[in-house]
């Protein structure tokens, strides 16, 4: 059995230490073919690194490595180009004269490595140097990889000022590859964001994003296909539906893929766990959701224009981008409506529903440690069909919640915010939950299911004393009647929170069938 390439972007160490290798080679040659100058975004731990190195070996002309893919006899490896690889990956820049020290550094390692010497004072001016050189000693265009081409951006969010700064050197530093178009082979750029050409890439018009071209969804994450195919002998004792279910979903406009650190984690030890979510957490992003006051129920339908999901820039950060390009929503619908093109996003797979939600709460509410009691005592409530345990538990939870946050934060004059923490609490524990879902008379709240139970709520935020209201408005309405002859029994509860008390002061429902 061969090993699986955890952790591993060097394609050298996967093709010649018998690790599982899933072939994406025909995207090189499908690249050469078709142009010179790429970009491609994808969400972090996705193959990127190593279809990068990939490409590096192809054009230095190992074709030992390719011995039984694609490439092998699709490739001419009588001619060898040289190649320079950057990348921002390794460690987190904090400071400009960092970032310039990492720059100088990476061109002063290519410069020995190929026996040049530079003498250009300026990094950008130093970097177009350096391809000319290569051209000349190789009489070949030079190759350009980049990789990670925004982590130094991204990694400092939260100090706009100094994001800015080091978006311009790193503009300043990719403008080089207009001027050295002549010298030039193939030029690939990745990273999990795309900043706006403008911002970034001035001058790079002929630079092709594949981020969301059909044709290239499948360049990085594993297929349906691939993963029966390559990893068959690993796959005997595992559930298929479940793992499609924990970890594919990810759609690049193309066939859905599986996150490939996810399936070789969960191969290795057989367990169903959050291992991609678990090797970042995404602070700036929750923290901007909450600055925003984003009703969260939304993120099971996002709605968002073609321009928006596309880039984004440091000046101006919207939710939308950031939740798309870091992988923790995924387009679920195109809808064209004329010449404009909306895309309705939503979670990938459960992972991401679940662990994402999990975070949330602890955001929304400080209390982490009551929280992780107080699901239990939720999910307990739901598996028993006991609804006044359910009041219980999210009453208590609401109470345990600092006053001084609640100061702080005044989110009791935010009127999503209850509501936001009954859906994190359900996507947390894994459950189906079904928001703002239309009938012919209205948009219900938000349905949670539960074995064969349906629970469907109403929330409404009074000044002090309860209304009944919530549950008036399911009674009017007849929300239930559409989920009456498909599940065994059906419940309606109303929900209402005290903006003064700041919990629920009204918790009513009845059993319809």
């Amino acid at each position: 059995m061969k090993k699986l390439p955890i952790g591993i972007q060097s394609f050298t160490v996967i093709r010649s230490e018998n690790y599982y290798y899933v072939d994406k080679t025909p995207f090189v040659k499908k690249l050469v073919d078709e142009g010179k100058f790429y970009f491609l975004a994808r969400p972090r731990r996705f193959g990127k690194s190593l279809f990068l190195d990939t490409l590096r070996q192809a054009f230095l002309g190992r074709r030992d490595l390719f011995e039984g893919l694609y490439l092998e006899h699709n490739w001419d490896w009588s001619v060898r180009y040289p190649v320079v690889h950057i990348s921002f990956g390794a460690g987190v820049i904090k400071s400009t004269e960092e970032l310039l020290e990492t720059i100088d550094s990476i061109l002063r390692r290519h410069a020995r490595e190929e026996n040049l010497s530079l003498s250009e004072k300026l990094y950008n001016k130093r970097f177009e140097e350096l391809i000319v050189e290569l051209y000349r000693k190789y009489d070949r265009p030079v190759v350009v990889l980049i990789d990670e081409y925004d982590k130094p951006i991204l990694d400092n969010l939260e100090n706009r000022e100094l994001a800015v700064e080091i978006r311009e050197h790193l503009k300043n530093l990719y403008s080089v590859l207009k001027e050295a178009d002549p010298y030039l082979k193939l030029v690939f750029i990745t990273g999990v964001s795309k900043f706006s050409k403008v911002s970034l890439f001035s001058g790079l018009n002929n630079l092709e994003d594949l981020t969301l071209h059909p044709d290239y969804a499948t360049i990085c994450g594993y297929t349906e296909e691939e993963l029966q195919t390559v990893f068959a002998d690993r796959l005997k004792d595992f559930d298929l539906d479940e793992i499609r279910r924990w970890y594919n979903g990810y759609n690049f406009l193309g066939e859905p893929v599986y996150n490939p650190f996810d399936i070789l984690l969960c191969l290795k030890s057989g367990l169903f766990r959050p291992y991609w979510f678990e090797t970042g957490t995404p602070s700036f992003l929750i923290k901007l959701l909450y600055e925003k006051r984003f009703f969260l129920p939304d993120l099971e339908h996002l709605e968002a224009g073609e321009s928006l999901i596309a880039s984004f820039d440091v000046d101006y950060i919207e939710p939308e981008p950031l939740l798309f390009q870091t992988g923790y929503l995924t387009i679920n619908e195109v809808r064209r409506r004329g010449p404009r093109t909306t895309y309705l996003l939503s979670y990938p797979n459960l992972e991401v529903r679940i662990s994402f939600n999990d975070h949330l709460l602890n955001w929304y509410t400080r209390v982490p440690a009551e929280k992780e009691r107080n699901l239990d005592r939720v999910y307990l409530a739901l598996e028993k069909n006991d609804l006044e345990g359910l009041k219980r538990a999210f009453r208590s939870f609401f109470a345990s919640i600092p006053h001084d946050w609640y100061r702080k934060s005044e989110v009791q004059n935010y009127e999503g915010y209850y509501a936001s923490i009954f859906y994190a609490y359900f996507c947390a524990l894994g459950l189906e939950v079904r928001v703002e879902e239309a009938s012919s008379h209205g948009r219900l709240d938000m349905a949670v299911v539960f074995d064969d139970r349906a629970y469907l709520f109403e929330f409404k935020v009074v000044e002090l004393e309860p209304e009944g209201r919530a549950l008036e408005t399911l009674k009017a309405r007849n929300y239930h009647e559409k989920y009456l002859g498909r599940f065994c029994e059906v419940y309606i509860v109303g929900v209402e929170f005290s903006r003064t008390d700041r919990n629920i002061v009204g918790f009513q429902w009845e059993r319809i069938k």
